[in-house]
């Protein structure tokens, strides 16, 4: 019993004067004390000691005097020379536990056992090629692929003006660091060695070094798909299958923790002299002939749930997906091909609000680009303005869309009234959507550059009468 109080007591002391590292040496040193009170009131019950494996030596990655530094192009699978080190760390950790055993004629008596277990860890470079490289990609231990996520690193990429890195200066002093420049190299700091055998393992990496010329002259991208639901989010959203059962959303990758940070660090890291990117967001039509053709957000899944639950505010609140007021259960579903999603759903407005500030805390100016995307899935039997034929072609260009019949077609409204009645049709759907990104914008605090009317050029070829493009007028009107 004093072994529990002694502890407790140690602990409280402890964390008041040292905070939570107080906190743990207290409750060790309480827990020494009391398992020596109890000792003395039973004499019979003098505490079980257990001590567990120490090492003594550590295996690892060696080092080579005069090895040769490689030198990559594109992206290569390198191993790495070993170049600085310090003693591994030995951390004891130390449990108590009280056991009760039956003494002679019914009484009771008390035991102890006290437990020593070490845990190792260490701090490391490992050199990797010739500087600079653009980054490293992917790392294995053992041949498994680590989750860079959780690994304590610093790496560098081998510039000729890098610094030493601060573990180094703090261990061999400011004027005995070197800084390696001229070579990519990685430093662990504290790596805990349990989960690969209490030695360092056997380390691979997939470095990117792109050749000079083409990356450098990149000023601006286009940023795709354009369809996917939470690809764009540069938070970790989750997918809630079941209860209990989850799955990222957003990550498919172990080198950051989602696949826009990930896909915008390497662009950046390959593109060092990016200043643009053009956001692509996509909404879909369903029809060539312009008159009938609506242009709405979709989803790619009727059944997922991504998000959080809420207790006070109920279940997933706020919904996992919205665009202009609709959610999963009012959106309509991409088409589906051998039970899968023709495309990804149309990104949720908040994936959009933070992919925009995240470019513009990188530096970039933002382009929006709102994208017509055509959900006409195949065997369908809508007319086709072009032949007159039932069934138009799978999956159209939106440059496609037209009048009915098509201009040059017998029958063609173009060129008179009746043409600019089809286009106002769909100008008035087109209008809400652009008028929907145009305030988004705003609300995430403005973009560079908006985008309008990109590749609708069946519709801007149509007349309404000589020299009177509708489509025109209507895209005029617009900006």
């Amino acid at each position: 019993m004093a072994t529990l109080v002694l502890q407790t007591i140690g602990s409280v002391a402890g964390g008041a004067i040292g905070g939570p590292v107080g906190s743990s040496i207290g409750r060790v040193l309480g827990g020494f004390g009391g398992s020596f009170v109890d000792a003395a009131l039973q004499p019979h019950a003098s505490p079980r000691y257990s001590i567990g494996p120490r090492l003594k030596s550590m295996d690892g990655i060696t080092s080579t005097e005069g090895a040769g530094v490689p030198r990559i192009y594109g992206r290569a699978r390198i191993g790495g020379q070993m170049i600085w080190a310090t003693r591994f760390l030995e951390r004891v950790n130390v449990s108590f536990e009280q056991t009760q055993h039956q003494g002679k004629g019914g009484g009771g008596g008390g035991g102890f056992n006290v437990q020593f277990t070490y845990a190792y860890s260490a701090n490391f470079a490992i050199g990797l090629c010739e500087g600079p490289v653009a980054f490293v990609r992917r790392i294995w231990a053992d041949g498994s692929e680590l989750d860079m996520t959780t690994l304590p690193i610093r790496i560098y990429r081998g510039s000729e003006d890098q610094e030493p890195d601060p573990l180094i200066v703090a261990k061999e002093g400011a004027e005995n660091a070197p800084a390696y420049r001229g070579l990519a190299y990685i430093v662990f700091e504290d790596l805990a060695l349990a989960p690969f055998g209490n030695r360092i393992p056997q380390f691979t990496f997939e470095v990117v070094k792109p050749v000079e010329g083409l990356g450098a002259m990149i000023r601006a991208v286009d940023l795709i798909p354009g369809a996917t639901e939470a690809g764009y989010h540069p938070a970790l959203k989750l997918n809630f299958y079941s209860p209990g059962a989850t799955a990222a959303e957003n990550r498919h990758q172990l080198t950051a923790a989602t696949d826009w940070t990930a896909s915008i660090d390497a662009l950046q890291a390959l593109c060092p002299n990016l200043e643009s990117v053009a956001l692509v967001v996509a909404w879909f039509g369903d029809d060539l002939r312009a008159e009938h053709c609506t242009i709405a957000p979709r989803i790619d899944s009727l059944f997922k749930t991504i998000g959080q639950f809420n207790f006070i505010l109920g279940p997933f609140w706020p919904p996992d997906w919205s665009v202009a007021g609709l959610v999963r259960s009012t959106a309509r579903l991409v088409s589906q091909i051998d039970g899968r999603s023709a495309y990804g759903g149309t990104p949720s407005d908040a994936s959009v609000m933070a992919a925009i500030a995240d470019l513009k805390a990188r530096g970039l100016a933002v382009t929006f680009y709102p994208f017509v995307m055509m959900d006409v899935p195949p065997g369908n039997a809508l007319p086709n303005p072009y032949t007159g034929a039932v069934g138009q072609p799978a999956f159209p260009w939106r440059g496609r869309i037209t009048c009915d019949p098509a201009p040059g077609r017998p029958g063609s409204p173009d060129g008179t009234a009746a043409a600019a009645a089809q286009l106002s049709a769909f100008f008035t759907r087109y209008r809400a959507f652009i008028l929907h990104y145009a305030n988004l914008c705003v609300a995430a605090g403005g973009v560079h550059a908006f985008l309008i009317g990109s590749e609708l050029i069946g519709l801007t070829r149509v007349r309404s009468g000589p020299g009177q493009y509708p489509a025109v007028a209507a895209l005029t009107t617009l900006a």
